[in-house]
């Protein structure tokens, strides 16, 4: 997982006092995992957290951070993975992150047979005493398909009103199947009355613990089983059933603090206005797609924070810039080049996508309903997101988006690298880059149709009018002939795209915005003594587009030029470190320009 912004991310998250907490999660896209979090009564426990959009139906955020974060998840190896990389380069000031293993806790629970879709992570919650630290005395437990409307600080206030007895916080269901009347024949767990929905739960650890929590529910379960079998709302019946028997560890939640939208809802009677509305719970199956008359108001408060810019979480980004960030070529013809690369390519593809919040939002629309993209399964979509006025060119390596291969090139590729043996070789492939000024283009199904094309002067060398040192060495003429591999010398300011082994130099990502990406990774792969072949079949196609704000600003601009300078001279300083002697006819070749 590629990190937000240059080496920093961020996940949006609701702030609104000292709050703890915990998210089961099993992969990103669980709908029916929970989250729980807790309010410090003292400051000197500097713990703190709160709902962050995790899931495709998080909870949902408000941009201002103001207080310590601490979140507590429970998570696969998977989601753990993902997560850690997204909290270690959030970078959002006072947020600490505790993980724990799901699959330590599906032994608690496994037991039950479950016939609601969450499968077993939707009775997770009842093990949460055993996944949280014994030291926590209070948390609110939150499923992941809510979005809150209100400040979470409201609703840690309601512990100040439990009596000595209440260790449950609950809102009531509002539908009527706990009354068994849905339709014929229907038989719910045991409730009271109408029984309560656990979407959003207040839970007083240290008294749950005293009251014996874990063989009480086990004790509930076990004994219903005998005539239910399976439970059908997972978690909530089996707390349902213990509320019926002991009725008074529950307090009752005002029903704002959780406007239930499922299938057969009741939840108007709980709203007038919308503010009223304080947590609304999206929990169909159908999730953004249930029918309710009031969908549309609910489904655009979704939305609306999901595009929230979470770099507001940041306290050095309240400025206000001079001008409106200009897209990227990349961005401006993104859904019509990942379409035809999926056409070009069909092998396995990573794509890092640079995009602010709001753009993260429209792409997941355009990719959810693309038939092209739909029909792959081997396509991974890494988001880092927009952050400063400089284009990360270096982090999103390894190819531009500007650029279609030919169609044979991946199965040519495959073969090449097995007979030309790169498993033991230090070599790099160079795939010779040509360009084209047409916005429309018949593709060349070969080399002999590229040459047509190019004695035609519908296609060029790369760059060859503009920057012709950049690809020189490549020698076209020669190209033109070949018809095995050879070997080509690295020369100053040479920048091939080139296909090397995993293990390779990392691209260096103190370059952004424009200049000298490639040419200092080129650099690197030749003081490392890599052989650069060329390969006669091989050949990528570069679009038109409008030139990026980052070149406009290095043609313009004598600071920009001046700080790239820098950076080339930085980067022949640590050259010359890790390469010593041999380093220096890099500097040489760099004067004698």
């Amino acid at each position: 997982m590629l990190p937000r912004g240059r080496g920093r991310g961020r996940l949006k998250a609701l702030a609104t006092g000292l709050l703890l907490l915990l998210l089961l999660l099993s992969g990103l896209y669980l709908l029916s995992g929970a989250l729980a979090c807790e309010w410090e009564a003292r400051l000197g426990r500097g713990e703190g957290g709160a709902g962050a959009p995790l899931t495709p139906l998080g909870p949902t955020p408000s941009p201002a951070l103001k207080n310590p974060l601490h979140f507590h998840l429970v998570t696969d190896t998977v989601a753990r993975s993902i997560l850690e990389t997204l909290f270690s380069t959030w970078m959002v000031p006072s947020v600490l992150v505790s993980f724990y293993n799901a699959d330590e806790l599906k032994p608690e629970v496994a037991w039950i047979p479950n016939k609601h879709y969450s499968g077993i992570y939707g009775l997770l919650k009842l093990a949460l005493l055993r996944a949280l630290p014994p030291t926590l005395p209070q948390v609110i437990v939150l499923d992941t398909d809510i979005t809150f409307a209100s400040d979470i600080a409201d609703l840690w206030a309601v512990f100040a009103r439990f009596s000595d007895k209440q260790v449950i916080g609950l809102v009531e269901n509002q539908s009527d199947w706990y009354l068994g009347n849905l339709w014929k024949n229907h038989r719910p767990w045991p409730a009271l009355g109408r029984g309560f929905n656990t979407g959003v739960i207040l839970l007083q650890l240290e008294r749950l613990r005293q009251v014996g929590w874990e063989q009480m529910w086990r004790l509930t379960a076990e004994r219903e089983l005998l005539t239910m079998l399976a439970t059908s709302l997972a978690d909530q019946d089996i707390f349902n059933a213990v509320i019926k028997q002991h009725p008074w560890l529950v307090h009752p939640l005002p029903c704002s603090w959780n406007v239930q939208l499922s299938d057969h809802t009741r939840a108007e009677r709980c709203y007038s206005e919308a503010s009223d509305l304080k947590v609304i719970h999206w929990n169909s199956p159908k999730k953004l797609g249930v029918k309710n008359k009031h969908v549309e108001f609910f489904r655009n408060l979704y939305l609306t924070f999901l595009e929230y810019d979470g770099n507001l979480l940041r306290r050095e980004l309240f400025g206000c810039g001079g001008s409106e960030p200009q897209p990227e070529p990349g961005q401006a013809f993104l859904p019509d080049m990942l379409e035809a690369l999926c056409r070009h390519w069909p092998g396995p593809m990573s794509l890092a996508l640079y995009l602010s919040d709001a753009e993260a939002q429209q792409f997941l629309r355009f990719a959810q309903a693309s038939e092209v993209l739909a029909a792959r399964r081997d396509v991974a979509y890494h988001i880092v997101y927009r952050e400063g006025p400089l284009y990360p060119v270096n982090l999103l390596r390894t190819c531009d988006i500007d650029f279609l291969p030919a169609f044979s090139l991946y199965d040519y590729l495959r073969t090449s690298i097995k007979e030309l043996g790169l498993a033991t070789r230090k070599a790099a492939l160079v795939v010779p880059a040509f360009e084209t000024l047409r916005y429309r283009l018949n593709f060349p199904t070969s080399k002999k149709e590229l040459l047509a094309l190019l004695d035609a002067g519908s296609l060029y060398t790369f760059r060859y009018h503009v920057w012709p040192r950049g690809h020189e060495p490549t020698d076209y003429a020669r190209w033109r002939e070949a018809q095995a591999p050879y070997r080509v010398e690295w020369a100053a300011d040479y920048e091939p795209y080139v296909v090397v082994a995993r293990d390779c130099p990392r691209y260096d990502p103190r370059f952004v915005g424009f200049g000298w990406n490639k040419v200092a990774h080129i650099m690197e792969l030749d003081a490392q003594e890599y052989e650069f072949l060329v390969l006669p079949e091989a050949f990528a196609i570069h679009l038109p587009h409008a030139p990026s704000l980052d070149i406009s600003r290095f043609r313009s601009s004598p600071a920009y030029r001046r700080c790239l300078q820098a950076l080339k001279d930085g980067f022949h300083q640590d050259l010359s470190r890790r390469y010593g002697a041999a380093a220096l006819k890099y500097l040489t070749a760099q004067r004698q320009r």
